[in-house]
């Protein structure tokens, strides 16, 4: 058992109330949560919080872990040259020993900003869930069907397999995205999500253009399309979002459907800035990823939560648009929920002890005048002092404890980068 005491507690069973309680983890899970006890068991650690805060970790609802190979190596052009010359390209020639490394690298940029799971998007994934098993991290893998794979059928098995294989892995159906993915492939997709009723992601209406050539190709936009698809039906939602119609918000909101903002890689690849505030107004869920390393080039959940409510605000000329309290929600319960992750969304007695340190005794967090705003509005990833996942501690004071040295990972992943250029 692992005791967390004298600090503070961000729960969210209330919204960001802030609590004095103490936290026990009790193998992968969370035991307890209260007042200090006479009766106190033993504990093979106690953390001294020294009024540092508890919270539950970041969700990053949408990434391509595996991209850190390619961190800055094809920036500042427009999304489709982006991603047909440069990228597509150069992720041909990744093999299961680069996602592996790849991966790992990316866990550690994970945890250093206080994400304690991804929402991950890829290829090689016998590799990918190699690495997540081996650093003690936790992950959903959303399928990636596009034309381009060469036995879309697997799927199928992946979803099984994938399902079952370990406690911090899961499974969720989904595509690429409509311009990527073939009418007859989406209606086998389609077949699957009423097989096993499962939610369905995908890239959706992430520039004007995909939205224009989905209608010139369909009649109707990418979230209209995967609706009469029946690819909806069990719910899931779309990523990125930022160019929806009337009719698409309609769908979201009587679907129960997520949109899942990733504000800088937009930012930085011009698609738009999504329609956050009217998400909210019409109370469909949201939640927050960072993309891949190709396209962002951070993982970083701090920048993400300061640019989903700055954007919305300028979107909006209202200053009092997109609340930092909504979004720091949207970071650590929407993006739990958006995943599946239902056990990982609040600090409570049975749920999965995921959580991170934030330090509040850095220079950037004082005066203490309102913490959950601050962590928006001024935090970054020095604040993060612990990340645990499912009762372990990965990372701490600048330390990583995921079973691989720091310099050897880099060196390593230096050396891909070179084949793949």
């Amino acid at each position: 058992m692992i005791r967390f005491y004298n600090g503070r507690v961000m729960s969210f069973q209330n919204g960001v109330e802030i609590s004095d309680s103490e936290v026990w983890t009790d193998g992968a899970l969370i035991s307890y949560v209260g007042a200090k006890r006479d009766d106190m068991p033993q504990f093979e650690r106690e953390i001294d919080l020294n009024g540092d805060l508890l919270i539950p970790g970041f969700k990053n609802a949408h990434t391509h872990s595996a991209m850190t190979a390619l961190r800055s190596m094809a920036d500042d052009m427009p999304l489709d040259r982006w991603l047909f010359e440069q990228i597509l390209p150069r992720e041909a020639k990744l093999t299961d020993d680069m996602v592996y490394v790849l991966t790992k690298l990316a866990i550690m940029e994970y945890l250093s900003s206080g994400i304690t799971s991804c929402f991950d998007m890829y290829f090689h994934n016998e590799a990918y869930v190699k690495a997540i098993i081996d650093s003690g991290f936790r992950t959903v893998i959303c399928s990636s069907m596009n034309n381009y794979d060469k036995d879309y059928t697997a799927i199928e098995g992946e979803y099984l397999r994938y399902n079952s294989c370990n406690e911090r892995v899961s499974y969720m159906l989904g595509i690429h995205a409509e311009y990527t993915t073939c009418i007859e492939r989406m209606e086998y997709m389609a077949g699957l999500i009423e097989k096993y009723k499962s939610p369905m992601f995908a890239h959706s209406s992430e520039t004007k253009s995909e939205v224009l050539g989905c209608i010139e190709r369909h009649g109707v936009t990418p979230t209209v399309l995967f609706d009469k698809l029946g690819m909806y039906n069990y719910g899931g939602g779309g990523i990125h979002c930022v160019h929806m119609s009337d009719e698409d918000i309609e769908i979201f909101k009587r679907r129960k459907l997520w949109a899942v903002l990733n504000p800088a890689s937009n930012l930085k690849l011009a698609s738009g800035i999504a329609p956050v505030e009217r998400f909210i107004k019409e109370g469909i869920g949201l939640a927050i990823g960072t993309d891949g390393a190709a396209s962002n080039n951070a993982l970083d959940m701090f920048r993400e939560m300061y640019l989903v409510t700055a954007l919305a605000k300028y979107r909006e000329s209202d200053a009092s648009a997109c609340d930092a309290d909504k979004v720091l929600q949207m970071a650590c319960v929407g993006g739990a929920r958006a995943m599946g992750l239902n056990d990982c969304d609040c600090i409570a007695a049975g749920k999965k002890a995921d959580l991170t340190v934030i330090n509040l005794s850095r220079p950037n967090m004082r005066p203490l005048n309102n913490i959950s705003k601050n962590i928006v509005y001024a935090g970054s990833k020095e604040n993060v002092r612990l990340t645990m996942v499912n009762g372990a501690v990965l990372y701490e004071n600048g330390e990583f404890f995921i079973g691989e040295d720091a310099a050897k990972l880099y060196a390593e992943a230096d050396k891909i980068a070179e084949t793949i250029r």
